[in-house]
């Protein structure tokens, strides 16, 4: 191709920012959080923090304003804004248009910061809020789930839903900075806790078998919630994450190939036929055990290992059956199928599913046999049937 007259454009802009491991940073005697935002003087700081946080630490807020009190380089906006959490949150602009609102009234700017507390959905809003505010405010974000800890929290995607589409308005914006607190975790009700663990069992096998095995050698410890191995597996999920991230040559997902979404295609349009009844883990331990059961009658993977997966998936509490599996169309057709159109969409117009070769190596495929995905869920159904009796 060639015009009259062309000009070209091209650069880079390099992007770095570091995921922090730590507890209860709000401690008076915990610095970091005071020391990585001292690179400006009296800069503006938005707290935005989870309704159910603050509900399980009611001392949290008054905690931030003594931490920030006599800072001389943080100016704390009055009052930290308190938004619920859950998939609730991102199912229309107005949270974002809140916090809009308040950048606007407290006078942020471009270098001031906005600080997330809470779970995936609410980082998400936040994000995206400062992301899209003067075209980009510094956004800090304190994971505090499990999930979020071990992968949502620590990428660099916000995004709210829109059209009944999971995430279909948002932006690629990499935080200023992550920071783990493992006691945020503590307060956390049974399924947030182990919400995370999906993730980790799905980076582990397109990443890293290694890892795999060593989430089957804590899984019981792992179901009591021992602090030990919780923090083991958050840590190395959240380090493969951004190896993918900052190593793959796609951190903003140009292409097509997208291995951190393995069993999420169909994750994704399960929670919109539950009306997000079901937890995005929930739907994604579903997805995986349906791209393992595929992967294995498509010839790729082993039995031996898909039954090492399911029975890994089951062993951490997840089940791998739910009844919108077999919700139909109008026109009699299998509604989660549509999911695969909404994917080829949302990647640019290529489908691009990861599939498994073994455990610790996936790869991509352009073609998904729906009749092959049908046998899946009906396998799925059989065994969580089995396990009921």
């Amino acid at each position: 191709m060639s015009g009259e007259f062309e000009i070209t454009c091209r650069f880079q802009v390099p992007f770095e920012f570091t995921v922090f491991f730590t507890e209860d940073v709000f401690s008076p005697a915990n610095s970091l959080v005071r020391d990585l935002l001292a690179q400006r003087r009296r800069e503006k700081l938005l707290v935005v923090i989870e309704e159910r946080i603050v509900a399980a630490m009611p001392d949290l807020t008054a905690k931030i304003e003594e931490y920030f009190r006599d800072s001389e380089s943080i100016k704390l906006v009055p009052a930290s804004a308190i938004l619920p959490g859950g998939e609730v949150l991102k199912a229309n602009y107005a949270a974002v248009k809140r916090l809009h609102g308040l950048i606007e009234q407290h006078g942020l700017s471009r270098h001031s910061y906005v600080a997330a507390i809470g779970g995936g959905a609410l980082l998400d809003v936040a994000g995206f809020a400062a992301a899209t505010a003067h075209r980009g405010i510094r956004h800090v974000r304190f994971p505090t789930t499990s999930l979020s800890q071990a992968d949502a929290g620590v990428g660099v995607k916000n995004a709210i839903n829109a059209f009944g589409k999971k995430n279909f308005i948002g932006t690629f914006a990499p935080p200023f900075a992550v920071i783990n607190d493992s006691a945020f975790l503590r307060v956390l009700p049974a399924a947030r806790k182990s919400a995370g663990y999906i993730e980790a069992v799905k980076v582990a096998l397109i990443r890293d078998a290694g890892f795999f095995t060593a989430i089957e050698t804590d899984a019981d410890a792992l179901s009591r919630f021992e602090p030990a191995a919780m923090r083991r597996l958050i840590r190395r999920s959240a380090e493969l994450h951004i190896q993918h991230i900052s190593t793959s040559g796609d951190p903003f997902e140009f292409g097509s190939a997208r291995p951190l979404d393995f069993g999420h295609w169909s994750a994704h349009k399960l929670e919109q036929l539950s009306r997000f009844e079901i937890s995005h883990a929930e739907a994604v331990a579903i997805g995986i055990a349906l791209d393992v059961i595929y992967s294995r009658d498509a010839g790729h993977l082993s039995f031996v290992e898909a039954e090492r997966i399911l029975a890994l998936v089951r062993k951490l509490g997840f089940r791998v059956f739910a009844p919108e599996l077999l919700k139909t169309k109008g026109n009699g057709e299998r509604a989660l199928l549509g999911g695969l159109d909404e994917f080829r969409e949302h990647l640019g117009g290529e489908l691009s599913v990861t599939l498994l070769r073994r455990i610790g190596e996936g790869f991509e495929v352009h073609e998904i046999s729906a009749p092959g995905v049908l046998r899946a869920i009906d396998e799925l159904q059989r065994r969580d049937a089995d396990e009921l009796r």
